[in-house]
């Protein structure tokens, strides 16, 4: 049975994140505007009710839409762009909203407090955020002691405490919430960043001893061969001695990059996996990784290359949205899934060097490999022996 790795159960955490995020902002506002319908409908005229529906409604649609602007803004510190003008006329129909609302109920409060909940619903920079909030919170609790002194201070206290305090936490709640966002989803940057890196390094360190090996034996090569043309006139048996030599350091070049291939082939799937998973979201997609528990004794030799040659087609002939990577094993086989959304005027399924080289690879220890389009979806299913013979 195949279980989620730890990459994917934490991508998943962080969009669940987001998705607690958003609810508990909205159903707090929810909530606060709810009971103050209650009092609305008890003492307000059919024309105040209508005012205060129509400010609650155009409050709350104002924070999904810059929900979902603050989802989408980048994680920059120059949210100069992220900020920018199209945002504003969210914040003001919020700001207008809460006007609407509170002059419906003669509420100096709820009208300052669902302002400062459009502001605080802005991705600022951290220490702008900090400032305002803070300025926030002192003009709710002026606004509160005015409406506190306004009103029948006995009934306003003893009738209505809770629900202003409520309404005056609002705010502040949603702006910490947020910032408890902002650090998991830089946390998810981190480790996207360093999954990166260590590809990198990987590349690099590989280039060096390559560039290592075969620098060494080629420069070898080019002496023996040097030597062998200057001795050609006077002592050919030495001459062909030498170019005997050149061959078999051609030979040994080829024994060590064979190797040295090969100690890269060496990498555990689940780790091969786990990189291509990575390597697809940092390019934009949403991508779900499942990987049985025992991967780890799937022939990494021969199903490494298939995961590699697969991302390099998910990611020049896919649709760049959304793929799906799985490994498992059924019936005596280990199976492994590539599926991704297809372009529309993508090539038809088996064009290309890349599903002919696969085929090949797991062809000859009898294995099968299966690419279909489904839709508007193209699936590749590899299938090779538990026991691998070469």
């Amino acid at each position: 049975m195949s279980t989620p790795t730890p990459t994917t159960t934490y991508a998943r955490d962080v969009r669940a994140t987001w998705w607690y995020t958003v609810v508990s902002v909205l159903s707090l506002q929810v909530f606060g505007l709810v009971i103050w319908a209650i009092a609305v409908v008890i003492d307000g005229t059919p024309l105040a009710i209508a005012l205060y529906l129509v400010g609650a409604v155009g409050a709350t649609a104002s924070a999904v839409l810059l929900l979902i602007r603050y989802r989408l803004e980048p994680l920059d510190d120059d949210v100069d762009a992220a900020v920018s003008r199209p945002i504003w006329p969210l914040v003001a129909a919020g700001v207008v909203s809460g006007a609407v609302a509170g002059a419906a109920v003669g509420s100096l409060l709820l009208a300052v407090a669902l302002a400062a909940q459009a502001l605080c619903l802005v991705r600022w920079r951290a220490g702008i955020r900090l400032r305002l909030v803070m300025l926030l919170i002192v003009v709710i609790v002026a606004a509160w002691i005015v409406d506190a002194t306004r009103l029948n201070p006995g009934g306003y206290v003893a009738a209505i405490f809770g629900l202003a305090l409520f309404i005056a936490m609002l705010p502040p709640l949603s702006a910490t919430s947020l910032w408890w966002w902002d650090i998991v989803r830089e946390l998810d940057r981190a480790r996207r960043a360093e999954g990166r890196l260590a590809a990198a390094q990987e590349r690099l360190r590989l280039a060096g001893d390559l560039h290592d090996l075969q620098g060494h034996h080629l420069q070898v090569i080019a002496l023996q061969l040097e030597l062998a043309e200057k001795m050609m006139g006077r002592d050919p048996d030495a001459a062909v001695e030498q170019v005997r030599a050149a061959r078999a350091s051609v030979d040994e070049a080829r024994r060590g990059t064979r190797d040295l291939a090969a100690r890269f082939r060496g990498v555990p799937l689940p780790d091969e996996l786990a990189n291509a998973a990575d390597l697809l979201r940092a390019a934009g997609l949403t991508v779900d990784l499942l990987v049985d528990d025992e991967a780890g004794r799937a022939p990494a030799d021969v199903l490494g290359p298939v995961v590699r040659e697969s991302t390099t087609n998910v990611l020049k002939h896919g649709g760049g949205v959304a793929a799906s990577l799985s490994l498992a094993r059924h019936q005596g086989s280990w199976v492994l899934v590539v599926e991704n959304d297809a372009r529309a005027a993508a090539s038809p399924v088996g064009d290309g060097a890349g599903l002919s080289g696969i085929a090949d690879r797991v062809g000859a220890i009898r294995g099968t490999m299966d690419a279909t389009r489904l839709g508007d979806r193209f699936r590749l299913t590899v299938r090779v022996p538990e026991e691998v013979t070469e």
